[in-house]
């Protein structure tokens, strides 16, 4: 039995890698919420790792959000995003855990990486300027897991998401990611009778979209490989592995699907002010496609699933 600690279990990846590993008879499930340990207090996890006696770590935790939060508080982000990663990495090796996967963001590759984008691209080129302290937070912890298998002989894996969206997503207007920000829009307008929605931008951006679910089947895949299959799959300096379904999408195309799902049948407006960021973010996902994983939720059915946990949970989501 492995004592499996879920750190950022109430987030949306945390609590989709909770369900995925919930029904294992494997694995005994570990987790601590805000209250009960402060992330951000490097003694208090060191002794709770310890404490707990736990086999393998899944670092989930990290603070998030979209263009505006990213923009809006950038010291937070990098701050807050560096020293989770640094007290759980460190700490998993001060207390003998062999074992520990970090989920990165695709951001750490440069804005204008050529697309798809592929593993070694990180570190060549510079960053997207609206997310580049969270990147950077990123990009450490990246470097941390590297070090620590360098120096120590660790095994900490690191895996690149593409952009998540699922159930226990952040719907909040301003501070969210792009499809729960659209879908709570397109709700609201369809509940008011709007006759149009403004989207953010240009809506010519191409952008990749992967269900929660899927990420998190796939992070417990990656964690499952044997070494020396991880190892044959990645390189020295370059130990982490992109996750996406390796298709993208215009933000139009998306906006248009989203009001077909929600059922909004008014006009689409684009509000060219409002930045867009990167122009295209595609994973290349060959690597893990070659090690036998492939997501398997489509974007329009994801999209319709988290509309209902959406409508059903309207009472406790993030607004």
């Amino acid at each position: 039995m492995q004592r499996v600690f879920v750190a950022g279990h109430r987030g949306m990846v945390g609590s989709a890698l909770c369900r995925q590993l919930a029904g294992r008879g494997d694995v005994e499930l570990v987790t601590a919420g805000r209250a009960e340990l402060d992330l951000l207090d490097q003694r208090a996890v060191h002794a709770f790792l310890a404490d707990q006696a736990i086999d393998q770590v899944y670092l989930a935790a990290a603070k998030v959000g979209g263009i505006h939060a990213n923009n809006t508080y950038p010291a937070d982000f990098i701050y807050e995003n560096l020293v989770i990663e640094a007290n759980l990495i460190h700490g998993a090796h001060a207390t003998g855990i062999q074992k520990l996967l970090f989920l990165g963001s695709s951001c750490i590759y440069p804005r204008l990486a050529e697309q798809p984008m592929r593993e070694d691209a990180l570190l060549t080129g510079p960053l997207e300027a609206t997310n580049e302290p969270y990147a950077i937070a990123k990009i450490a912890g990246i470097k941390l897991c590297e070090s620590y298998n360098r120096q120590h002989g660790r095994d900490y894996r690191s895996v690149m998401p593409t952009n998540l969206y699922g159930p226990g997503d952040n719907f909040h207007p301003e501070n969210s990611h792009v499809i729960p920000a659209m879908l709570r829009r397109f709700h609201e307008a369809k509940e008011r009778g709007s006759s149009e929605v403004v989207v953010w931008g240009t809506g010519k951006p191409m952008r990749e979209f992967l269900h929660v679910d899927d990420m998190a089947a796939a992070s417990v895949f990656v964690m499952e490989l044997a070494h020396a299959v991880y190892a044959a799959n990645t390189q020295p300096m370059l130990s982490h592995i992109n996750v996406g379904t390796g298709r993208d999408c215009t933000i139009a195309e998306l906006a248009q699907t989203v009001a077909r799902v929600v059922g909004f049948e008014g006009e689409l407006t684009f509000d060219t002010s409002k930045p867009d960021g990167t122009p295209r973010k595609l994973l290349d996902v060959s690597r893990l496609a070659a090690m036998g994983w492939a997501a398997s939720i489509g974007l329009e059915d994801g999209l319709a699933g988290t509309y209902r946990w959406f409508l059903e949970q309207a009472d406790g989501v993030r607004l």
